[in-house]
Parts: structure tokens; C-alpha cells; sequence
């Protein structure tokens, strides 16, 4: 199953609200108040802001406008848990998250469960429509940061020089980039042909999503192809064997003066010990595996990528068709593998949802007829809508019940700490 059903019923609204709750709740297993404090760069948010945010959420859209005589937790939370809903009010700044010790960690933990039984009480009075819906779009909206707690605690802890340090004894696979070169014969990729037409894109009416994703209109696209599986570890490090971070020719020009900023030499979380190539996972250091597609990549860094090896960056219309024509599943956070997994042997596509979102050469931006949600809701997507790429299909740390064909992600072209990877297309 994709996208998780819309509930039907005022139970089935409760048991989802539960689950996906406690999911969140249960993320946090194993991490310190210590941990759940950090904010490693702006870009990022402490688990403890985002388990606070998650139920400011709900407090603020759900049970302050729809729930008779609520009583609010705390009024200081409206502040300091807000993101960038500027028609709410203001709001703390987002780089100084990592600066709120108080509220504790358990008094966000109690906020939670102040905001679990309010809405479990909203639910039971059979809700309107309306308020359904919002709830319905607070609970994507948590699972959106269920991700983002799994993306931004790696990177904290990465940061942190005796965090991971089991791995690196455990080489085991000719991961050096010198080898990879040796070794390995001229890229080789398989790809699946997609006919010209017209072809329908964007959300069905009757699921749920956002407004990003709709209107649902029709384009025409040009015969392709799509590689059958994301770029891997193994291609990765042959580009890199090749020259490929010292090469300006591969390079938008963007890029090239943000990798020289940077001093990119390989994705992000990759380190070299030895001649031998590991990656920073959330249980440590671990080896390169070879067949794993490659993430943590930037726009930059995957468009270099597909111009050294012949091809080029699908566009995101051309995923979305590949999605709705593909049964094709991958690896989802309810594995709670949260790492790329290999794709399966056999022809044909795969891994077309889940293991690494995919980066497109389409910048973020309206579809004809766009038109966000009303009031405060409506600053959720369409005020992002520039100088961003779309990115397709989920990964590892996603939600299985969030992939739908039209889903659209969308960062910035530099940023890298997000299960990023590529599909090359012609």
C-alpha cells in the first residue's frame, strides 16, 4: 500500500491519530534530553522542537478554533514552537532552537500528551468536515516531521567526533576510489522507455494532498527513459575515481563555487580512513556498500553526476508517470533500517518509491491554477516556491503511508543532509 487511506469514520480518525503519534513518540527511543536538544546547523531542529511543534500544530489549528472551552498548555509555547506561519503571530528564531533548554524535555513530553487528549476528545465529537480535514492534514504534516527528526538527529550526532567510532575496524569491501577505478568496467546502466502523449499529473481528487500537488492537469512529454534503479555507492565512487569533484567541465557554475566553498570531495557523512571509504549511518560508521544508492548528495553534486556519465536529471513530470505506471517498492521508515538498501535483482524499475528521494531538474513551482488552502494553512507550500528543486518518490526516513505519485519535495540546490540521491534519465 502507498498513501494511507482517508479515514472514513470518527474511529478509524482516532486509531490514526494514535498511531502515528506514538510513532513519533517512539523515534525518540534511546536519545538524552542532551540529544534532543541539539540543533547542529539552521537548516536543522532539535527533536524536542519538532515533538513541540508537531502538537503547536494541532493546539493552533485544530483545538484552539474547533474545541469548546480548550484550555491552552502554556501561551509562551504559541512563540517559541511556531516555524513560519507569519498570519499566527511571531515566532522564535529558527537558527536559536537549539537554544530553548526550557520548556524540559519532559514538559514537551507532557505538552504532548496535554494535546493527545484534547484532540482525542475533538475526534470524539464526531467532527465536522472541515476540522476532519485539518486533522488529517496535522497528521501528514507529523509524519513529514517524523522524517525530519530522523534526518536532522544524524546530522547532530555526526558532529560529534566520538558519536560513531565502531565501524571503522570492520573493512571489509574495496571501497577506495583508486580501486573502484581499477576495478570497475565504463559506467553500465539499464533503462525503461516511456512513450510520448499527453499524461495526467498531479493528485487524485478523492486522496489526500497538498496544494502543491494540485491542480491535476495534463502535460505533454517527449519520449524518455529512467534508469532502472538510483545511481549506487559503487557509480559514485567511480565518478569521484575519475575526477569528478576536480573537474569544473561537470559543474554548473553554482555549483562548482559551492562545492570550492565547501571543499566537497564525496557525500555528505562519507569519510576516508585509510584508503577505505566509510559512511556515517544512525548506528555509526559503517563500510560503503557498494550496491546501496548513493545519498546525501546535493542538486549540484547530481547534476555534475549525470553530465559526467552522458545523461541527465529527469525531469519531475517524467517521475510522476514512471510512479503511476510502477508497483515498484522500495524501502520505506517503517523498516526502521533508515538507511538505502541495495534494489532487488530482476528487470524493469525499481525502487521508484522509497530509499532515496530523487532529485528532478524541475524548480519548485506552481502547476496552472494553483491556488493555496485558505488562511493560515495556506502559507504551507506556496510561499516556498522559488529557487528550489522538487524532489520525487521518498526514501528511507519517509512514511510509507505519505507516497502517493504526486508527492513533491522540494530544497534548496545545496543542501545535503536529507536522504538525497539521483535517477539518471535521457
Amino acid at each position: 500500500m502507498l498513501s494511507e487511506p482517508i479515514a472514513t469514520s470518527d474511529v478509524e480518525l482516532r486509531q490514526w491519530y494514535d498511531r502515528v503519534r506514538q510513532r513519533t513518540t517512539a523515534l525518540t527511543k534511546g536519545l538524552s534530553a542532551e540529544d534532543m536538544m541539539l540543533q547542529s546547523m539552521p537548516d536543522a531542529s532539535p527533536t524536542k522542537w519538532h515533538l513541540a511543534h508537531t502538537s503547536w500544530f494541532f493546539e493552533t489549528f485544530a483545538l484552539k478554533p474547533h474545541l469548546p472551552h480548550y484550555r491552552v498548555f502554556d501561551a509562551d509555547y504559541e512563540y517559541l514552537f511556531n516555524s513560519y506561519y507569519d498570519s499566527v503571530g511571531e515566532r522564535h528564531p529558527r537558527p536559536a532552537r537549539g537554544l530553548l533548554s526550557r520548556p524540559s524535555a519532559d514538559e514537551v513530553f507532557a505538552y504532548r500528551r496535554h494535546i493527545d487528549d484534547a484532540m482525542l476528545a475533538l475526534i470524539d465529537t464526531a467532527p465536522s468536515k472541515t476540522v476532519a480535514d485539518i486533522i488529517v492534514t496535522g497528521l501528514h504534516h507529523e509524519m513529514q516531521h517524523q522524517e525530519l527528526i530522523l534526518t536532522d538527529i544524524k546530522h547532530a550526532l555526526a558532529q560529534n567526533p566520538s558519536a560513531f567510532s565502531s565501524g571503522h575496524a570492520s573493512a571489509s569491501l574495496p571501497t577506495s576510489a583508486a580501486q573502484i577505478a581499477t576495478d570497475s568496467a565504463p559506467l553500465e546502466v539499464a533503462f525503461s522507455a516511456f512513450t510520448e502523449g499527453l499524461y495526467w499529473i498531479g493528485a487524485e481528487p478523492t486522496d489526500f494532498s497538498y496544494d502543491c500537488e494540485r491542480p491535476r492537469h495534463r502535460v505533454f512529454c517527449n519520449a524518455f527513459s529512467l534508469s532502472n534503479a538510483p545511481v549506487t555507492n559503487g557509480q559514485w565512487l567511480a565518478f569521484m575515481a575519475a575526477g569528478g569533484y576536480q573537474d569544473p567541465a561537470w559543474w554548473l557554475s553554482d555549483g562548482w563555487d559551492c562545492k570550492q566553498k565547501n571543499q566537497w570531495q564525496a557525500p555528505l557523512y562519507w569519510q576516508e580512513v585509510n584508503g577505505e571509504w566509510f559512511e556515517c549511518q544512525l548506528d555509526g560508521y559503517q563500510p560503503i556498500n557498494l550496491a546501496a544508492p548513493v545519498c546525501h548528495i546535493s542538486y549540484f553534486e547530481a547534476d555534475a553526476f549525470a553530465r559526467w556519465a552522458g545523461y541527465r536529471l529527469p525531469r519531475e513530470f517524467e517521475l510522476e508517470i514512471a510512479a503511476t505506471q510502477s508497483a515498484a517498492q522500495g524501502n520505506f521508515a517503517e523498516s526502521d533500517r533508515w538507511q538505502p538498501q541495495p534494489a532487488a535483482a530482476g528487470e524493469g524499475l525499481k525502487q521508484v518509491y522509497g530509499d532515496v528521494w530523487e532529485w528532478t531538474s524541475s524548480s519548485y513551482s506552481p502547476y496552472p491554477g494553483f491556488t493555496p488552502e485558505q488562511g493560515a494553512l495556506g502559507e504551507y507550500n506556496g510561499k516556498f516556491m522559488v529557487n528550489q528543486y522538487v524532489l520525487r518518490g521518498g526514501s528511507c526516513a519517509t512514511a510509507q503511508a505519505q507516497m502517493r505519485p504526486s508527492y513533491r519535495n522540494f530544497f534548496y540546490p545545496h543542501q545535503r543532509w536529507q536522504f538525497s540521491g539521483l535517477r539518471l534519465a535521457q
